[in-house]
């Protein structure tokens, strides 16, 4: 996920990315709900379409941030904050409420498979892989990497691309692969050093970068979202995906209300449980990791091992991994 997608800032119902419909004729709740997201475009459609569906249009504001910027005004502004309801990385609104409690517990029951605190619902999941061109690797006779590790090997100097973590948090499921499987001291940065100094020009701070350089041929090799380089391979492109033998990690996007006591938009809560019920299957195709009972995918995208990093995943973690990944 891109840190760095441009915020939609607009003050009128032209700029806005919701349309802007007449007041709510809700006497409770007046104002539109103002729902801040760091959520792919993709998502953003079918969160709207659901609303709106629901009989909600012209009755939020939604803006987008990068999640870095969103994160970072979560942490800084609590409950201060302009937003009714956020779309967010879950790891960020856990470090948030951990800083300043400021959200309020779910008024509805949402039961993942991953036990998650009473403030916010996940609402979709994503995994990294190792994406390859097989065009490249053949003509460039590579060996197929088997583990993240691999990709320290000299052989793939100049030919593999990486997300930067500090440009978005797809590269941070590619460094928590090494710093659970080799640590972060003398073993796993050697491993890192050497993985970033064979991607040289290639490190991208997109988390699209690397699959849009392994399409385009211009790098045998990337890491980047394993359900694209799936869809991709469906359609008859010569791209293929290895899951790394340390294990494929994930992280969520989860929703939740801000809690601003009396000044709580009743619709926000509503909205939320909205966006978890219903929005959940359109999510589902898009990103089609399984996050409740029930819920199935496509064999190609089931994962056989997937891991959960042994640190609770915070804002903090992620700052420890990114002086990690550049050896710092």
């Amino acid at each position: 996920m891109n840190l760095f997608r441009t915020i939609v800032t607009g003050l009128t119902c032209g700029v806005l990315v919701a349309g802007c419909g007449s007041q709510s004729s809700d006497d409770t709740a007046g104002e539109e709900v103002i729902i801040y997201s760091n959520a792919d475009e993709e998502a953003v459609e079918v969160i709207q379409e659901v609303l709106d569906e629901a009989g909600f249009e012209g009755q939020y504001i939604f803006q987008s941030f990068g999640t870095g910027e969103l994160g970072g005004r979560l942490l800084a502004e609590g409950k201060n904050i302009e937003a009714d309801m956020v779309t967010m990385s879950s790891f960020y609104i856990e470090s948030a409420q951990a800083k300043n409690p400021m959200f309020k517990a779910l008024a509805f029951t949402a039961n993942p498979q991953i036990a998650t605190p009473n403030y916010y619902a996940p609402i979709l999941s994503f995994t990294g892989a190792i994406l390859l061109n097989t065009k490249e690797m053949e003509a460039n006779n590579l060996p197929v990497p088997a583990s993240a590790k691999d990709l320290a090997n000299p052989i793939y100097k100049n030919q593999i691309s990486m997300v930067d973590p500090n440009g978005s948090s797809t590269g941070w499921l590619f460094v928590q692969d090494i710093a659970a499987e080799y640590g972060t001291d003398v073993e796993g940065q050697q491993i890192m050093n050497a993985i970033r100094e064979n991607a040289g020009p290639n490190l991208e701070l997109s988390g699209s970068g690397p699959l849009k350089k392994v399409m385009a041929g211009e790098v045998p090799i990337g890491f980047g979202l394993r359900h694209q380089a799936v869809a991709n391979k469906a359609k008859g492109l010569p791209i293929d995906f290895v899951d790394p033998s340390e294990g494929n990690y994930t992280l969520t996007e989860s929703v939740a209300v801000i809690d601003k006591g009396e000044k709580t938009n009743p619709k926000a809560m509503k909205m939320a449980e909205l966006i978890v019920t219903k929005a959940r299957p359109g999510l589902l195709e898009i990103y089609p990791n399984i996050v409740y009972d029930g819920e199935t995918v496509a064999a190609e995208n089931q994962i056989d091992n997937s891991k959960t990093y042994p640190e609770p995943l915070t804002a903090e973690l992620l700052d420890k991994h990114r002086a990690f990944f550049h050896g710092e």
